[in-house]
């Protein structure tokens, strides 16, 4: 048995993920396409190496945190890849793909009798430090409770079920919560600031109150109070889960009336702002049309 477990994709989510099983004394095979985050980990003891494969020929379990599905599949099932790997059992996605990839992954791994386990995350970039991540993991049992020990250095675990798709299903209804909560308090926070009330003690009655949500506590005090915009998630990768939860939610044959609106709204901060904005960035756009600015509490 492998006493090495492989991690592929050490960027923003992935490199703390990564370095929280470094801490809890795991010994990591890596892959990136960025050398500096490669050689950060060898400086912590980890083995670097060039291809998905070359840790799939190291690794009985793998582990990735990549920013698209057209990239997993790639890691995945391309040339090179984890499929081709001669060690590998299990294959853990702790990026978001949504359902339908999801299932098509699995199956191509399956023919070479390794297995999926959908783990994607929620919880950002402080939460992967911290260690304090929701992880929403669905696959075989079995091999959920092999991979169990080392995930719950990642954060929180919810194993949702069997069936292949289903934390990633789960994992864009919390992410269609939160890109809806984000851009109704920034549309709403900008109105208040619009008709003259101080921002920070909106925000403290929003928070005192029914109002409250994920965004009127955490990324309205971190990132656009202060006007930092640095909470670690951008637009692109907000922008692609909505459209990936919209496509699930038409194949199942649900109905998104918000959800569709809120997508359209990222959208527009998408063709606005760039893909590389951060996320908390989407209070820009009813600013610039209202003309005020939503910033800190005043002296």
């Amino acid at each position: 048995m492998s006493s090495e477990i492989g991690f592929i994709g050490l960027g923003n989510m992935g490199a703390p993920m990564a370095g929280r099983l470094v801490e809890a004394g795991y010994r990591l095979v890596v892959s990136d396409v960025n050398d500096a985050a490669l050689k950060q980990f060898e400086a912590l003891g980890a083995r670097a190496v060039k291809t998905p494969k070359d840790v799939a020929d190291a690794c009985e379990t793998v582990f990735a945190s990549l920013p698209t599905p057209v990239i997993v599949d790639k890691v995945a099932t391309g040339e090179n890849g984890v499929s081709s790997g001669k060690t590998v059992k299990r294959f853990i996605d702790l990026s978001t793909t949504g359902a339908t990839s999801s299932v098509r992954i699995a199956a191509k791994l399956a023919e070479k009798n390794i297995v999926h386990l959908d783990a994607p995350v929620s919880g950002g970039k402080a939460g992967a430090k911290a260690g304090t991540l929701a992880v929403m993991i669905s696959g075989p049992r079995a091999h959920y409770e092999i991979a169990e020990p080392m995930l719950k250095h990642i954060g929180k675990l919810f194993y949702v079920g069997e069936k292949s798709g289903l934390g990633q299903t789960m994992k864009l209804v919390n992410n269609l919560l939160s890109a809806t909560a984000l851009a109704a308090t920034a549309e709403a926070v900008v109105m208040a600031v619009k008709a003259g009330l101080d921002p920070a003690i909106v925000i403290d009655v929003i928070n005192a109150g029914s109002g409250r949500n994920s965004a009127s506590q955490d990324k309205f005090p971190k990132a656009i109070l202060p006007r930092t915009f640095d909470f670690g998630f951008t637009t692109g990768l907000m922008y692609k889960d909505l459209k990936l939860c919209m496509e699930e939610a038409e194949a199942l044959g649900t109905q998104m009336w918000v959800g569709n609106a809120v997508k359209q709204l990222w959208q527009l901060v998408h063709s606005q702002l760039g893909p590389d904005s951060d996320f908390t960035q989407v209070v820009q756009i009813p600013e610039q049309w209202a003309g005020v600015e939503v910033g800190a509490k005043k002296g």
